[in-house]
Parts: C-alpha cells; sequence; structure tokens
C-alpha cells in the first residue's frame, strides 16, 4: 500500500497546454493522496492547485529548431539542475506532461536511477519524427494517451501504454453556451465574433499575431458589427500589445487576459495558431482556421520529417480536412480573411463541421483524471 503521508510525484509542464492538462487531473492525484508533494516545473494553472514549481514552465515555452537553439544552453541548465535535485530525493514518480524534447532526456537519465517514469501525452510520432520511438521506449516506463489509435501504435513497438481520452473533452460541454459567454464580454447576439488565438509562446505569437490583426483589419471593413476577441495567454499580454502598437489594428479588438474557454464559446469562428487550441476550438464547435508560421529554416526541417497531409488536430483525428490550414506562406492576411468569411457566410457547412466535431468528442470524452490516477498508482505500486 501507498504511504500518503510520504508519497511524492515530480512533473514537468513545459508549456501552456501541458499546464492546462496537468491542472485537470491534480485534484484527483490530491483527493486520492491528500498529503501527496508535487514539484517539478508548472504554470499558473498548476501552481493555483498547489504545485510546488522550482522553475517557471516560460523557461521552457520555446518551439522551433532555431528557436530552441537561442535557449539551449539555459534550458540544458535548467535540465540538469532539476535531475540533480530529484536525485537528491528520488520521488515516487516522474511525469512529463507534453514537452517530450525536454522530457524525454530527462525520463532516461532518471529512468536509470531506478525511478518509474511516464509521459503524459503521446510524442506525435504519428505525424512527425517517427524515430522517436525508439527514445521512448528508452525513457519512459508508460504513456498516458489522450488519443484512442496511439496506443495501438506504441504497443505494437513494444512500449506499455494506456488511453485515458482528452480531458479537455470532459471539462467542455458538449453543448457550450454561446450566450452566456456573450454575455460575459457584454457582446449581443447578433454580433460577428471572431477569435485570435496566436498561440502561448513568444516566437509563435511574433510570427502569427501580426498576420492575424492584419487580417482583422480586413474583415472589419466587410463585416461592420464584428467584434474580434485576443486573449493573452499568461505573461504575454505585454508582447501582445506591443505587437499591436506597431500595426493597424481593427477598431473594435478586445484584449482579453486569459478566458480562451469562454472566447472560443463567444466566437462564429476562430484564427488559431496549430496547436492544442485548434482541438479545443473543435471541442467547442467553432468554425476555424488552422495557421502557422516559423522562421525558413525551422520550417524546411519540419517539412522533411512531416508524416500526414494535416497538421491541426482536429483534420488529423478525423484524417479529413475538415477545417482549413495556411501554413507559412499561405498564411497570408487576405487568405485568413477569406477563410474566415467562408465559415460566416456558409451556415451549412459550419452545421456539417459541427456535427463532426460532436462525434470526435464524444470519443475523446473519458473519465480522463480517474484513468490517470489509476495509472500512476499501479506503476507506483508496482515499483514499491
Amino acid at each position: 500500500m501507498l504511504n500518503p503521508s510520504k508519497l511524492q510525484l515530480a512533473m514537468v509542464a513545459g508549456e501552456a497546454s501541458g499546464d492546462l492538462l496537468a491542472s485537470l487531473v491534480l485534484p484527483d492525484f490530491q483527493s486520492r493522496w491528500p498529503d501527496v508533494s508535487l514539484v517539478g516545473i508548472g504554470g499558473p494553472r498548476m501552481k493555483a492547485l498547489g504545485f510546488d514549481a522550482w522553475w517557471p514552465q516560460e523557461k521552457l515555452a520555446v518551439r522551433g529548431y532555431v528557436e530552441v537553439l537561442r535557449h539551449y544552453r539555459e534550458i540544458t541548465a535548467i535540465r540538469r539542475d532539476l535531475y540533480r535535485r530529484l536525485i537528491k530525493t528520488p520521488p515516487h514518480l516522474f511525469m512529463g506532461v507534453d514537452a517530450p524534447d525536454f522530457n524525454m532526456d530527462l525520463s532516461y537519465k532518471l529512468k536509470l536511477q531506478g525511478i518509474p517514469t511516464v509521459q503524459f501525452v503521446c510524442p506525435s510520432v504519428w505525424a512527425w519524427r517517427p524515430e522517436r520511438v525508439v527514445k521512448i521506449r528508452q525513457s519512459v516506463d508508460h504513456v498516458l494517451c489522450l488519443f484512442p489509435f496511439e496506443k495501438m501504435l506504441l504497443e505494437r513497438d513494444g512500449i506499455a501504454a494506456t488511453y485515458v481520452g482528452h480531458p479537455l473533452a470532459q471539462s467542455i460541454p458538449l453543448f457550450p453556451d454561446k450566450n452566456k459567454a456573450r454575455n460575459h464580454f457584454g457582446l449581443n447576439s447578433g454580433q460577428s465574433v471572431i477569435a485570435l488565438l496566436p498561440g502561448s509562446r513568444t516566437a509563435e505569437i511574433t510570427h502569427i499575431l501580426p498576420r492575424f490583426v492584419a487580417a482583422a483589419v480586413i474583415l472589419e471593413k466587410k463585416f461592420k458589427d464584428a467584434v474580434f476577441l485576443l486573449p493573452a495567454a499568461p505573461g504575454q499580454t505585454h508582447l501582445i500589445q506591443k505587437l499591436n502598437q506597431a500595426c493597424s489594428v481593427p477598431t473594435n479588438l478586445k484584449l482579453i487576459s486569459g478566458e480562451s474557454h469562454t472566447v472560443l464559446a463567444a466566437s462564429d469562428a476562430a484564427m488559431v495558431a496549430s496547436g492544442t487550441a485548434t482541438l479545443e476550438a473543435a471541442l467547442y464547435k467553432c468554425p476555424m482556421v488552422v495557421a502557422y508560421h516559423m522562421p525558413w529554416l525551422s520550417w524546411q526541417i519540419m517539412q522533411r520529417k512531416r508524416l500526414q497531409p494535416w497538421v491541426g488536430l482536429p483534420n488529423i483525428l478525423c484524417n479529413d480536412f475538415v477545417v482549413p490550414e495556411l501554413l507559412q506562406d499561405q498564411a497570408t492576411p487576405e487568405s485568413l480573411a477569406l477563410e474566415i468569411s467562408n465559415w460566416l457566410q456558409n451556415p451549412t457547412r459550419v452545421e456539417s463541421m459541427r456535427f463532426r466535431f460532436m462525434q470526435l468528442h464524444e470519443d475523446l470524452k473519458q473519465d480522463t483524471s480517474q484513468l490517470v490516477t489509476d495509472a500512476v498508482e499501479k506503476i507506483i505500486t508496482s515499483n514499491a
């Protein structure tokens, strides 16, 4: 039996999406083990639940080969210091939450020291970089998969895995209350509400937000009553304000601190940077255009490693271009504005999309928190 008074779980959530996922399962950990010690690297949602963050997650929130190189020394120093601290007082289990490039190397070293290791969110070997399968097998004892097909793929390669569903599918209602969300922002039911979600990382925002804002200026000329909601990720409000000061912005642009889910519930359409936010938009049944732009060299490297025609999670999960994707040079303000206009002017297309995403929502809806906690308890007990 586990001794809850002495249980310590170490976790690393290296970006806003990982912070969100972890925050949805931490309450179950604390309910099952009331005195559990939760330590490592996490974000504001985790810290609000009592997580002891030794470093802020913003230190790891870097994407793209070129961008990682700029921060390489600092990131490797954090990983080295975290490893030393965990070895000094070994936790009962280490869980990496997404951020596989950081967590796989750390897990590998901790596993060699006899510490059970779990990866919550399967690295996307089915989308790109299939060579990571070997690294996963070497580094972790168990993978907690958000999507049903991942378990089969991993077990085929000899990696223990559990399908736990996606916690967002349980926390987001099947039928979001759009009127309630609009009332929250002081909007009326007749306005065209368009969300701008440029991501949570500094590099993402810098590359994508100016394109989103320029598209919003074009859309404002066509839809006179349009309102544009721009939720700022934790710590990114100042950067967004600085970028917006450097370019023309639509008259009715509202910068909001966080609340991205309420923004999606209120919106008729959204421009969304590729990533977890695209799945959130799908679960809110919000019509979207998926966009991405990064430095040229990073894009060339990633293109060579892509395995599928889609990059947006909703399209990957549906095996179809349910929503449009505009990547790199295609992500122009004019193209973005055109795709949003198509959603706003084609209710039949919107209904078809909502039907597909309702099916997706039901497939992903599991009791994720309990499944994750059960798996963690089983692994700790078997290694006791």
